[in-house]
């Protein structure tokens, strides 16, 4: 398997190249880009982050939230890079009730990008399924925990 090549354009001095804090990480830092810090409240607010990228047909490139962040009570929106998306990336950001405000700084890590290859898949219409033992549940039908 070849690795994926991720061309990356800096659209602002400041902007930061997504990064791993350590080797087995498995998330490239993505970081807030600004001219003045951003407070973040319940509503969401897309934070800029200065970079644009070109992803390799065949691979999945997902921006996640930061768990440090999400367990302070301040999310981002699972987003995903399509290979033919050549924009500015910006990360979609609110705080939890009662967690915020948050200020967001340039340069603060923001959210993760995790890379992961495409498999490709055939959707074929059949008029049933087969039956399992789990059936139609779902939404927390196999338990809390």
């Amino acid at each position: 398997m070849t690795d994926a090549v991720l061309r990356v354009r800096r659209l602002r001095p400041s902007a930061r190249i997504p990064a791993r804090q350590s080797a087995a990480a498995s998330g490239y830092d993505l970081h807030a880009c600004l001219d003045a810090p951003l407070s973040i409240g319940e509503q969401p607010v897309k934070v800029p982050t200065g970079i644009a990228m070109a992803a390799p047909e065949g691979w999945d490139v997902q921006s996640r939230p930061r768990s440090g962040l999400a367990a302070r009570g301040v999310l981002s929106v699972l987003g995903t890079i399509d290979a033919d998306y050549r924009g500015e990336l910006f990360v979609t950001m609110y705080c939890l009730p009662g967690c915020g405000p948050f200020e967001v700084n340039d340069g603060d890590r923001i959210a993760q990008l995790v890379v992961a290859r495409l498999a490709p898949a055939e959707w074929v219409e059949v008029e049933s399924l087969e039956d399992t033992e789990r059936g139609a549940g779902g939404h927390g039908s196999t338990g809390l925990r």
